[in-house]
Order: C-alpha cells, then structure tokens, then sequence
C-alpha cells in the first residue's frame, strides 16, 4: 500500500465514529478486517492534520454528562471482559472506562496484531453497574473514555493495573506496591495564562499486542488540540519503579510560546512549611512534597512545593538538563497518618531527557488550593522561543514512578520546617538532610551556605539529628516589610557540595 493511502486510511478509521453493540460474545471486541499499522503512519497523520484547520472531536449524549459522580462510579469495567482475557500467553490485560461527566469526548481505540490494526468496538455490555445507574441513550456517538493497563507484577494469574490513560492528554502510571498520584500529560500549553490553559486531547490509541513473555508493553497516541497536533508512541515496562520511554513528535497550528513538555500534574495542600494555615489532624497532606532538578550543569536542586496564597510562577532556567520531576520524600505513614489515602505510597515522577533538549526552563506553577481534592501543582520544560506555527519538534524521554527521589549528586533534603521564632521573634527554618558519606564527624568542618534576596538572616546552627543520622541547617530570619523572599541554602566542605541546593520562595501570609 502506498504512503498516501495508508494515511488516508488512517484517517477514515480515526473520524469513523464507533458503533454501540451488545457483544454475541463476552469480552472486548475488535470490528472489521483492520489495515496495515507502523508507528510512522501516526506521525504522518499527525502532521497532516496541523495543516488543516482543528476540528473538534465529536461528544456522547448530554444525558451522559449530565450524570452526578455517584452516577459515574455506579458502573466499572468487568474485568472478565479484559482485552487477551484466557489468552495465558499474552502478558497484558486492556480495560476500558466508560463516557460521561467529565470525559464527554469519545476516545477512538485500536488493537495492533501482526501488524494490522483493528478498531475497538463499544459495547455497553462490558461493564457491570448498579441499579442505580440511569437509563441513558444509546447511539453512534458513544466510545469509552480512556484505558487501563494491567500485568502480572506480583503473582502468578494475578492482572494488576499499573497505567491509566484517560482525560484530555493525562495519564497515570505507579511502580509495584504503590498508589495513584501526581499525573503526566502529553502536552501543556498556556498553563497560567490570563487568557487560560488549553488542554489538548489523545483522540486515538492504538495497543500493539505484546509477545509472550514480553517485558514491556507499546502504545501509541495521536493528540490534537487547537493549537497542535502530536504524535506519541509509549513504551512502558512495569514493575518497581515503572519505566516509559516516550517519543512525542509535536506540530503546531500556532506559533506556541508558553508550551510545556513532559508537564506534571500534582497535589500539595500543605506539610511543615505551612501547617498552621490548616485545622486537621493529619501532620501533612500531599501527592508530591518537591521538585527535584538535575540541571545540564551538574547541580542538584531540591524545592519544596508550596501552596501559596497567590498563584505563583517559578522558571529555572537551563540548558540540556539532566533530569527533573515531582518527588515524594516523606515515605512513612507517620508522615501522614492518614488510612484512606495512604500519601506515603504516591510514587515520585522523575523525567530524564534521552537526547538534549537546548536552552529552556523547568517551570513550575503552585495554585493555591483550599482542599486537597484539587490538584493546584503543574512542572514542565518550556523550550526556549516556543514552538512556531508549521515546524516539527521531536522530544524523546523517560519517565520514572516509583520509589526512588535521589536522582542527582549530594545529600537529601528530607523535610523542611518553618515557623515562629520564640516569642515571634522572626521566624526559624530548619532543612533535614539524609545521612551519607563525606560527612565528617566533626560538623565545624562542614560549610554552611545560607543566601537571601532580602531581610536579616542569621548565619545558621548545624546539628545531626539523632532519628534520621544526618545534619540539620536552621537559620533565623526576619523579613521587615518584604512580601516574598528567595532563598537559597546549600552544606559544603571545601570546596565540594556536599549536600544538594535548597531552594525556597517565602511568601508573607
């Protein structure tokens, strides 16, 4: 089949809206005799489609967005319906969710099998629900919101999800023994603006049936939205941490400025930094409690996350970094105490660049949130100069879930705490780092670097602390009139770091 003609068919399957059925046989079905699939033909059609004019993708009944939540989760996939279910040679299992309230668009799914893709059928009969579901219209407009990934990880027979792909351009991913937290996206563009973010979609997927024993499993993804078009393939490796390698080929209608590769998404509502704004009994509440940076310099960088009482932008500029990400260091249950949502098994997200990325920022964006039902944190790299309308930029990189938040070179911060001075005089922080080697038994010998863009700053007490081993920097500060002081700390010995940097934006309440 000629190039042209595989992208046209291409396209006629991803604007051929799928057929509502009731299965003859149980289990997710495929519809018709499928065409020839290469990775390649995605990027085509990706790129075809930015020289045309966005078209907004079509939407299931109002009747299913207007559904309350109680509605949504009154009906769940049935797991017996599995895509591969009772193929034992196959090592994955593909569920799907279904349309409604917040999901209105439809998501075009195909399955990849010898090298020919086959459309998803929906089938309303997959799922199981309650008696409490409403009665909703069933037509041409329906497909299933999004898909969930699940292998065996821990025993034998046993299909644990480890992927979620489901929303506008989000997914979700978690390392074996951990739970749901900070979210990636395929794309963020405008995220802060005054005009508001655009929130591109992946209209189509398609999974490519994994060989028997195979370790890791593909996906691939068109993304469209009014300002671009993309092009993703995902190739995702479960287990403890969970790895993807991601290739995303963007291409956009606009000239695009403040556009965001390999964006986060979290939640901080508050920990020992900002425990006093909030009456709860729990010590901290967070998805993520800090950015961690690896810049093309060498430099470690450890900031923790705020959530301040204004939005708040940050931009860390660098060139060709090494690596940057959500990280979740409080890791015990005591550091939550909370039995519902069990924060100390959210996975940090670490994102390292498989090829350099030029000039740019790591951005990040802290909203401020009342609840901890909003997620208010968003991290990104923003290339230097956007993205101008007609060009073609490929980003390939790996995102990391799981357990792990040492990624550069020194030693940790664990926590950060602040608050009042005795008698409310000025106001003390105290930064934990982790034990480690080159730390030499007499603390003296250690250098304490302590800057401010304003204020009165003390020179600083190190101690080790005896529960954790390691050193503890705490410093004075009074802020006279100032609203919002940057501040930068760092352990040194001669003239090596010897702790990672310590970044941290205090804003006046």
């Amino acid at each position: 089949m000629l190039r042209r003609e595989f992208i046209a068919s291409l396209a006629a399957l991803v604007a051929t809206p799928g057929l509502a059925q009731e299965s003859v046989e149980p289990g997710l079905q495929t519809k018709g005799n499928g065409m020839p699939f290469d990775a390649q033909g995605v990027v085509d059609l990706a790129r075809g489609l930015s020289r045309h004019n966005y078209r907004a993708p079509r939407r299931v009944p109002t009747a299913w967005t207007d559904i309350s939540y109680e509605d949504y989760v009154s009906i769940w996939f049935d797991g017996r319906n599995a895509l591969w279910e009772g193929q034992d040679e196959t090592p994955l299992r593909m569920d799907v969710f279904a349309p409604g309230l917040y999901f209105p668009n439809p998501i075009d799914i195909y399955v990849v099998e010898e090298g020919v893709a086959r459309s998803l059928a929906f089938d309303l009969g997959v799922f199981d629900k309650t008696d409490k579901f409403p009665d909703l219209p069933i037509d041409e407009t329906l497909g299933y919101s999004g898909l969930r990934l699940r292998a065996e990880l821990e025993k034998p027979g046993i299909y644990q999800e480890f992927a979620v792909f489901q929303g506008a351009s989000y997914f979700r991913a978690i390392g074996t023994g951990d739970i749901y937290g900070t979210s990636a996206r395929g794309l963020a563009i405008d995220t802060a603006e005054p005009q508001g973010e655009e929130f591109p979609e992946f209209r189509a997927y398609w999974l490519e049936k994994p060989a028997p024993g195979a370790p890791s499993f593909t996906l691939h993804a068109l993304l469209d939205s009014p300002s671009c078009t993309g092009a993703y393939t995902f190739q995702i490796t479960p287990g403890a941490p969970l790895t993807m390698e991601v290739t995303a080929r963007v291409f956009p209608r606009r000239d695009c400025d403040n556009i965001g590769i390999a964006p986060l998404t979290s939640m901080f509502q508050y920990d020992q930094t900002n425990r006093h704004m909030f009456a709860d009994f729990r010590p901290a509440v967070h998805d993520a409690d800090g950015l961690l940076m690896l810049n093309g310099a060498g430099e470690t960088i450890w900031r923790p996350l705020a959530n301040p009482k204004a939005l708040q932008v940050s931009a860390f500029v660098d060139e060709n970094p090494h690596g940057f990400g959500l990280m979740q260091r409080a890791r015990k249950f005591s550091d939550f105490a909370d039995l519902q949502a069990l924060y100390h098994r959210r996975p940090g997200v670490w994102i390292e660049p498989l090829e350099g990325w030029g000039k740019g920022t790591v951005s990040l964006i802290e909203i401020p949130t009342p609840s901890e039902i909003y997620d208010n944190i968003v991290c990104y790299w923003r290339p230097e100069g956007g993205l101008g309308r007609g060009s073609e930029a490929e980003f390939r990189y790996r995102l990391t879930w799981g357990d792990e938040t040492a990624y550069g070179q020194g030693l940790e911060v664990l926590n950060t705490m602040i608050g009042a001075a005795f008698e409310n005089n000025g106001t003390i922080v105290a930064i934990d780092f982790a034990p480690g080697e080159g730390v030499p038994e007499d603390l003296s010998e250690i250098t304490k670097v302590i800057q401010a863009s304003a204020g009165e700053v003390s020179t600083g007490v190190l101690q080790r602390n005896p529960e954790t081993g390691g050193p503890r920097l705490a410093f004075k500060f009074h802020p006279g009139d100032e609203k919002l002081i940057e501040f930068r700390a760092q352990l040194r010995v001669g003239d090596a770091a010897l702790s990672e940097v310590w970044l941290y934006r205090w804003t006046a309440a």
